[in-house]
């Protein structure tokens, strides 16, 4: 209520004021929609002030002060607003225009559906940089900066981002943000992608948006034009984290809105109306459907599949020869269907959770698991069988944490603590008589590490070491009982840093739970940032002993060895 009440107040002024100046008579009082984009870059200003500004200036009593202020100058000011517009009214001769049409239900779902996909673009966008390149603080901020300045940019009578060149760019745009979604420049994207994929959010919202203020309404139905916007914007949120979490088990939102984005730009030239569309999708799904069945039945490769696609454009040809926008719409959807359903897929598992996609494969004989950028682990093949299987890659005996846990410390250790539980491969460096926890935020990794179909790590060498589900800062906290003599942190392999588990902070919690003689160990191995520079800042504020090793990559000729960076922290050299 603290923030909702709020919020849903600050919400309801920009419709409510614009209504109110629409009733004035001052300059474009016809039109008030301009006001809209002011709203927005406000919003803009607030959102970037506040961690720029605000939170850096100011602690959290002032500035709880300064908002409470703010809401009373809000208020100040909703009432001047509200008495100057009243006296205006009064002040207004009858109004003689003539009456005009109410929205009907096509002009209402046409703004429906242009604010749905910016914001379940924004969202999609976001998810996909904070997976692939890094989870960082306010890593949201650019997108949904972005996503307030196209506002702000738009909704104006003298804006210069307009007409066709606009919607050119759109275009071409969509096209990029499809072929990045769908990995064509690679399965994950580094940075030089993710700013490609922003600019081409940037244009579709930019475009989307523009054409909302466009085809808006008389200023008289200005209230029902932003309730629908702020139920489309709604629907792109609940799209995302709810209906797409739960029908896909790949992550295609960001390419499904972006198909959506596409028809919506190129409709003056397919001249789509609803009729032929409803034609277009019953014909595709017949013939869509039927090569599907086909394909799924015949265990079809991918030349079969291209050829039942074939075929099935021919159906469709047949059911829906004309118009043309019918049957373009049937075309596609004929040859969609059968390649996404039945197409080849030689995953062992995939599936999704809160924290992106999981996957299990097997490739030039070891199993692999991984979960969006982050490889979690692997096995070889030959190993699956083995009364106790070899740890590879980062975890190899050649390694540095293969050395530590192989080490006379490590293999004389009490209690060893792994935050990250990935494959469970450290296990097997186990001994008899050591209290093994393992904590891992994701349970879908801790279902895929203990099923014995897939590795065996687990299973064979450490079968009763428990798994302690949620955020390791959290769970730590709530065991102030536990001390270990090796405390593993081996979460930073993803481009997906998580910042909260390298803070000092979190270093100082990670202390709390060593033993006097303990040993605390980050496996910080990593593409994109050097986490080892944070992690000696701490020790040394500290006073701590930390020791770096990066171990080459002709250190084992082993093809499961991956070379990797480790640093060691202890409280005496």
């Amino acid at each position: 209520l603290g923030v909702g009440a709020p919020f849903a107040l600050l919400s309801a002024n920009a419709p409510l004021i614009q209504s109110w100046y629409a009733r004035s008579d001052g300059p474009s009082a016809d039109d008030p929609y301009f006001l809209y984009g002011a709203s927005n870059l406000g919003s803009l200003l607030a959102l970037l002030a506040f961690p720029l500004l605000a939170e850096p200036l100011f602690g959290a009593r002032e500035i709880a002060i300064g908002f409470a202020g703010g809401f009373v100058l809000l208020g100040a000011g909703l009432l001047a607003c509200v008495l100057m517009a009243g006296r205006a009214t009064s002040e207004t001769a009858v109004d003689t225009s003539p009456a005009v049409a109410a929205p009907g239900p096509g002009e209402i779902g046409h703004w429906l559906v242009l604010a749905f996909v910016p914001s379940s673009l924004m969202l999609a966008v976001t998810s996909k940089i904070s997976t692939d390149v890094g989870a960082v603080p306010l890593v949201w901020v650019v997108p949904l900066a972005l996503y307030l300045l196209t506002f702000a940019m738009t909704f104006s009578g003298r804006t210069p981002f307009r007409g066709r060149w606009l919607r050119q760019v759109a275009q071409l745009a969509i096209v990029l943000g499809i072929c990045i979604f769908m990995g064509v420049t690679g399965v994950y994207i580094g940075p030089l992608q993710a700013l490609l994929l922003i600019f081409a959010f940037f244009a579709v919202a930019l475009w989307a948006h523009r054409t909302l203020y466009e085809i808006r309404p008389n200023a008289k139905y200005l209230t029902v034009f932003y309730v629908t916007m702020s139920v489309g914007g709604a629907l792109g949120g609940f799209f995302n984290s709810i209906i797409a979490p739960v029908l896909f088990s790949d992550l295609i939102e960001g390419t499904i809105t972006l198909a959506l984005a596409l028809v919506l730009v190129f409709q003056p030239l397919l001249k789509l109306t609803r009729a032929s569309l409803l034609r277009g999708l019953a014909a595709g799904t017949v013939a869509g459907l039927a090569a599907t069945v086909v394909a799924l039945y015949v265990a079809a490769e991918s030349w079969w599949l291209l050829g039942l696609a074939g075929i099935g454009v021919a159906l469709a040809t047949l059911l829906c020869p004309r118009p043309f926008p019918s049957w373009l719409v049937a075309i596609g959807l004929t040859t969609v269907l059968p390649l996404w359903i039945a197409g080849p897929d030689d995953r062992l598992f995939h599936d999704r959770s809160f924290f992106g996609l999981h996957q299990v494969v097997d490739q030039d004989g070891t199993r692999l698991y991984s979960n969006g950028t982050t490889t979690h682990g692997a096995q070889p093949l030959a190993d699956l069988g083995a009364a106790r299987p070899q740890p590879t890659t980062y975890y190899h005996a050649a390694a540095p944490m293969g050395q530590i846990m192989a080490s006379a410390t490590g293999q004389s250790a009490q209690r060893v603590g792994i935050v990250g539980l990935g494959v469970g491969a450290l296990a097997c460096y186990a001994q008899p008589g050591q209290d093994w926890h393992f904590y891992e935020i994701d349970a879908m990794v801790d279902r895929v590490a203990r099923d014995t179909s897939f590795f065996t790590f687990l299973a064979k060498c450490t079968p009763d070491a428990p798994t302690h589900l949620g955020d390791a800062r959290v769970v730590l906290q709530d065991q102030p009982d536990l001390r270990f003599d090796i405390l593993v942190i081996d979460a930073y392999s993803s481009d997906a840093v998580p910042v909260h588990l390298t803070t000092d902070d979190a270093m100082g919690l990670y202390l709390d739970r060593l033993a006097p003689e303990g040993l605390l160990v980050y496996h910080i191995s990593n593409r994109y940032y050097d986490i080892g520079l944070p992690l000696a800042r701490s020790a040394e504020a500290r006073g701590l002993s930390i020791w770096r090793q990066q171990s080459p990559a002709d250190a084992s000729d082993d093809p499961g060895y991956r070379p990797s960076d480790v640093a060691l922290i202890a409280r005496d050299p």
